[in-house]
């Protein structure tokens, strides 16, 4: 079985499928009646809410499914018209239903009950419920209507415009490797970037070289995108202060659904042991017989331990191997990733012109969950498509939900994702017999422990200390530079040869418009799910169904509500997160033990 490509036939045939201008235009129709409807009535709150739930279906559809093409070809302008038109309409539906939404979060406590004790055909308005309260708490930073609708319009052509620059100008790029003989080779920026996560070490240290060298080239325009984003929230954030100020980090907590007491306690102790992670990175640079890790070997395949290649893993294999895994956990969860690859939802083939990175959508009107990436064979290929399956599963899981309740937050999105790399990982290490095969997975914990424990501090303390600077104005490509590579040199020591001083260019997370703080998530989701995966010991049979009616909750609760919940465990306070990490400190001291008995 060779990496396959999506089968949209599900749900539309081609970008030109009449069902799509079908879905618009009921969209369209929806969002003329939101105009007709009174803010003032408790039913025309009700009857704006069913709407909004329809139109927003509806619209996620065709731009997800928009964005799936545009991915897998940065050059199909169609597709990317297509993002454009959806994301026109995504902004004329923020815009129709501002009143409502003002109005259900200062109006008095008896109108918004009675609101939400209504139904419609789907269930009760109280699906809304919780949405809506995390509304009210935030009140105090609300604008009029009108200033809530101009900031909404100007998104499409404004800060959104920024990441389809970036999108576009990393989709279609063309990289230039030096080969080691001296000779050239020129390939997508994307399958440069996939040859850093692989074992051929005859070229990787030529691709990162490449890839650094364009985002050099391209730094004045990165440089501009970041600016641009961070000054605009930034000019959002001050007004928005009217009555008490707003820190630019709130918005992110509360897109994240944590509070910073969370926050400072996650990142408080893994400060405190970040020697333990570069101890990591320095037992994998033994491996490649250096004292300190290259920057092009951070993600690496584990270099053979013989002449022989670093071990290269079909689809079929890679399929094989997560489903015998996910199995162990529960057979639903197996049958779940024959779904996925018999219904042609994992789009994994490399392609010349097919965007960086990995992802996991869905088409919300048939709640078909889709995994995206470029599958080059490695181990860290599998754990990651492993990684993208796990959110698909998450999402499938929540199929049954209000559409509204499964709007999760991405601390808690990274829960199932990690926890499905826990559990290949694991189930590979118990089927090892030599310590080469024992090596190879200890390997793939101790990478994740560097990425996530020393990589993602990186990013988070670099953004914080550019939003603080950016608050006195623009900064050049030299600050950002000197910013990240003194960011670098803390969290990594000398466990790393050289900071990558160009990381903000090159990480396409720094340049979402949608969202800043794109990195403390995932550092979140590894140190959660690692408490969660420890429970699937002590509650055997009742594991599964506990685990899946967690997932179910991050749609509907906060961070610390699901934790106290399900878990017994008080997030804001560091022994939580110093069990987590004490977990992940024995895998640590099994691989550098394995390393050295080996070396």
């Amino acid at each position: 079985m060779s990496a396959p490509s999506w089968d949209f036939s599900f749900v539309y045939q081609s970008l030109q499928d009449p069902e799509i201008n079908n879905d618009l235009l009921l969209s369209k129709q929806h969002l003329d009646a939101l105009a007709h409807l009174s803010i003032d009535e408790v039913e025309g709150c009700q009857r704006a809410l069913s709407l909004y739930d329809s139109i927003d279906t509806l619209i996620q559809s065709v731009s997800n499914y928009a964005a799936c093409q545009s991915a897998v070809d940065a050059t199909n302008e169609a597709a990317k018209a297509l993002v454009i038109k959806t994301d026109v309409m995504q902004s004329a539906l923020t815009q129709a239903f501002s009143p409502f939404e003002s109005q259900l979060s200062v109006c008095d406590n008896a109108f918004f009950d009675a609101v939400m004790s209504g139904s419609d055909e789907t269930g009760s308005f109280d699906r809304h419920a919780f949405r809506f309260s995390r509304m009210r708490q935030h009140r105090v930073f609300r604008l009029s209507v009108p200033e809530e609708q101009l900031l909404s319009a100007t998104q499409v052509d404004g800060r959104n415009a920024w990441g389809r620059l970036y999108d576009s100008i990393t989709g279609t790029a063309k990289v230039s490797l030096t080969l080691p003989d001296g000779s050239q080779e020129v390939i997508g920026l994307s399958q440069a970037a996939s040859l850093l996560y692989g074992g051929d070490a005859y070229r990787r240290e030529p691709a990162w070289r490449a890839i650094h060298s364009a985002m050099e080239k391209q730094e004045i325009t990165f440089v501009a995108i970041l600016n641009a984003l961070a000054g605009g929230r930034l000019a959002e954030y001050q007004k928005r202060s009217h009555t008490k100020p707003l820190h630019f980090l709130a918005p992110a907590l509360e897109q994240s659904r944590i509070e910073q007491k969370t926050l400072d306690a996650m990142m408080g102790v893994t400060e405190k042991h970040k020697a333990l992670s570069r101890r990591a990175a320095k037992s994998m640079a033994k491996m490649f017989g250096s004292d300190s890790l290259a920057p092009w070997d951070e993600m690496a395949a584990m270099p053979s331990q013989d002449a022989s290649a670093p071990t290269s893993y079909s689809f079929e294999q890679a399929i094989a191997i997560i489903r015998r895994a996910f199995n162990s956990v529960h057979p639903e969860m197996a049958e779940f990733v024959d779904m996925m690859v018999e219904q042609h939802l994992i789009d994994a083939a490399p392609q010349p012109n097919k965007v960086m990175g990995a992802f996991c959508t869905k088409i919300a009107k048939t709640r078909t969950p889709l995994v995206f990436m470029s599958f080059g064979g490695s181990m860290s290929d599998v754990l990651t498509l492993a990684h993208e399956l796990g959110h698909a599963f998450h999402n499938w899981v929540m199929k049954d939900m209000p559409m509204v309740e499964t709007d999760y937050p991405m601390t808690l999105a990274e829960t199932a994702s990690i926890f499905a790399e826990n559990v290949v990982r694991d189930a590979l290490l118990e089927e090892a017999e030599s310590d080469s095969d024992k090596l190879l997975m200890l390997w793939e914990e101790a990478q994740t422990a560097v990425a996530l424990m020393l990589n993602i501090p990186v990013r988070f303390e670099f953004e914080r200390a550019f939003y603080e600077q950016r608050l006195q104005g623009e900064l050049t490509p030299r600050q950002l530079r000197n910013l990240m590579s003194d960011t670098w040199k803390h969290w990594y020591g000398d466990a790393m040869s050289e900071p990558n001083d160009l990381f903000w260019a090159s990480k396409l997370h720094f340049s979402i418009a949608e969202i800043s703080f794109y990195n403390y998530p995932y550092l979140f989701g590894y140190l959660f799910s690692t408490g969660v995966y420890a429970q699937r010991t002590s509650k055997g049979e009742r594991f599964y169904e506990d685990y899946k009616s967690l997932l179910k909750d991050t749609g509907r609760m906060s961070a610390e509500e699901v934790a106290l919940k399900h878990l017994g465990a008080n997030l804001e306070q560091p022994d939580f997160w110093q069990q987590s990490i004490s977990i992940a400190e024995k895998r640590i001291e099994a691989f550098e033990a394995l390393v050295n008995k080996l070396k």
